[in-house]
């Protein structure tokens, strides 16, 4: 199994956006479209920096 990576994508609509794949290649996060490529990896800092200190809120 290979190790977790981020992928930027570039929409039909010219929108950059990334996925998070897990190391078994599959999606487990998709993000929003951003209108740069810089806001899509400004998008995946604030990923790796927020997501350790980030709560669960179970609205189930």
């Amino acid at each position: 199994m290979g190790k977790p990576k981020f992928v930027i994508k570039k929409r039909i609509n010219g929108e950059f956006m990334f996925n998070l794949k897990a190391g078994n290649g599959e999606t487990i996060a998709t993000s929003e479209g951003y209108s740069s490529k810089q806001g899509c990896k400004d998008g995946i800092e604030s990923v790796r920096n927020n997501a350790p200190i980030a709560e669960i809120e179970d609205q189930s």
